[in-house]
């Protein structure tokens, strides 16, 4: 048994879901498919919610409206008439369940309303696959994997109960594996013990389905994307990209946890606890090779991997009666940042103050800012970028920050991180 990971480019449109058909047909089976929502469908439902939280909830359930034609014509390009009827009749629970989560949002509990809205995308996306695929002749049955992972109430990124989840995962998917049928559930969400929506984080999709093998014993993940497979630098940002063969878990976690999007950063750990080796390749064409990430890599000299973190905030925190940075402020400081579940990118001290580099989330910032001010004197560098190069050269680093201002620099002999504007 394998696990496929779909992600949403690669059912953006019918005709993409259609040609995903010869790569599920060529599995092994049963195989176990994560899937994402549809396309651009996570941004469609986080302007909803944003809409809600403002007020505006007329114009999130008009939003929400659209959002629902979008998949019922999606569905009936798909599926034949009676088909068609049965997936609409299931979708239909799904869209309730958005508008009530719009009319229960509250600005006040923002990742609490963001995961009620936003988990939606993937139920749909995997009931029109599921049937899909059903109608195709290969046999599925659809779970929701709100029932197999129970989670904590850190929304938006939250924390799985593993052993009730993987209890979870054999009693439900198991039984389905079982008598040979293949199964289908969503990426990215959870529920908690209340039964509250939840994500995992962006691109939690990968880390569902890193789960769901090392619960179930998987042989191998394959993540289907619309890349040849890893790069060592995001191809859409720098030129001249070099695409691996082969590397380490060891490495990938490194990449990130420094930032990269390729995979997600608790993916790793699942799949290199139980050994199971993770595949990157192509949706587009399954000849290519793609990448493979495993325990251990031989002869291998890996290229500069290159992480470019946008839209970052450098924030100098600096003590008002100019008493030193000790061990004691630090763990005042790191507390802080825990309790607001903010997570430093990088960071630096001197004798009276402590840098961090975070990401430029509003929200958050507002609260750091407010948790921060009665004892420090802030100072905030915004729209600042951080870069991190693993293998680095002198010449890439040179090429990479010419032109441009650093703020900050650390180097290790393999990591060089720099702040610019």
């Amino acid at each position: 048994m394998e696990v496929y990971k779909f992600g949403g480019a690669s059912i953006a449109t019918p005709e993409r879901m259609e040609g995903l058909f010869p790569v599920i047909e060529g599995g092994a089976k049963p195989l176990v498919l994560v899937v994402s929502a549809l396309g651009k469908t996570t941004n469609a439902l986080e302007a909803i919610v944003n809409a809600a939280c403002k007020g505006e909830k007329q114009e999130a359930h008009q939003l929400a409206k659209d959002l629902e034609q979008k998949h019922l014509e999606y569905a009936q390009a798909l599926l034949n008439s009676d088909n068609y009827k049965k997936a609409a009749a299931e979708l239909n629970v799904y869209f309730t369940e958005l508008q009530w989560a719009i009319d229960d949002t509250d600005a006040s509990r923002y990742d609490y309303s963001y995961d009620q809205v936003v988990c939606i995308g993937e139920l749909l996306s995997t009931r029109i696959f599921s049937a899909y695929l059903n109608e195709k002749g290969i046999a599925n049955d659809w779970l929701d994997a709100r029932d197999i992972f129970r989670t904590d109430e850190t929304f938006r990124d939250a924390v799985v109960d593993w052993q009730y989840s993987e209890s979870q995962a054999q009693q439900l998917a198991g039984a389905v594996l079982k008598q040979g049928r293949s199964v289908i559930t969503q990426g990215f969400i959870g529920a908690t013990a209340d039964n509250a929506s939840v994500t995992l984080g962006r691109e939690g999709s990968d880390y569902t389905a890193a789960m769901l093998a090392a619960m179930l014993g998987a042989g191998a993940v394959t993540i289907w994307k619309d890349v040849e497979g890893l790069q060592n630098a995001d191809p859409k940002e720098f030129p001249n990209t070099v695409k691996i063969d082969a590397i380490t878990y060891h490495e990938v976690i490194e990449m990130a946890y420094y930032g990269a999007q390729v995979i997600h950063p608790k993916t790793i750990k699942p799949l290199q606890n139980k050994d199971i080796p993770l595949y990157v390749r192509c949706f587009l064409d399954r000849e290519l090779k793609g990448t493979v990430i495993k325990n251990e890599v031989a002869g291998f000299a890996y290229p500069p991997l290159i992480i470019n973190k946008k839209n970052q905030v450098l924030i100098q925190a600096t003590t008002k009666d100019f008493s030193f940075i000790t061990e004691y402020n630090l763990s005042h400081l790191y507390q802080i940042f825990n309790e607001l579940n903010i997570k430093i990118n990088m960071m630096q001290n001197a004798a009276i103050s402590f840098i961090a580099c975070i990401d430029n989330r509003e929200d958050k910032v507002k609260k750091l800012v407010e948790a921060l001010q009665g004892e420090y004197k802030l100072l905030r560098n915004e729209n600042v970028s951080l870069l991190t190069i693993r293998h680095y050269t002198e010449e890439v680093l040179f090429d990479l920050t010419k032109n441009k201002i650093k703020l900050l620099e650390q180097k290790t002999r393999h990591t060089v991180q720099v702040v610019t504007m």
